[in-house]
């Protein structure tokens, strides 16, 4: 294997970054569920149950759009 092909190194990069970034996803959606789901067990009310569900989808979502802004920023 030939050291020093620049392509083959930045294309190895961006493969790993974006591999980072599903991994990070991965375990930030975990912990989101996880957290919501300890917040509806302890909730008083349908309505704190509610609000813990909509709580975890916003930090899914906000775990889903960051790592698309890495791997965005991996590609340029």
């Amino acid at each position: 294997m030939e050291h020093g092909n620049g392509k083959e190194a930045s294309t190895m990069k961006k493969g790993w970054v974006a591999f980072s970034a599903s991994v990070e996803e991965g375990l930030q959606d975990a912990k989101a569920s996880i957290a919501g789901l300890a917040k509806k067990a302890t909730a008083r009310s349908e309505e704190e149950a509610s609000q813990a569900d909509l709580e975890t989808a916003k930090k899914q979502v906000e775990a889903a759009d960051a790592a698309e802004e890495k791997k965005k920023q991996a590609q340029t």
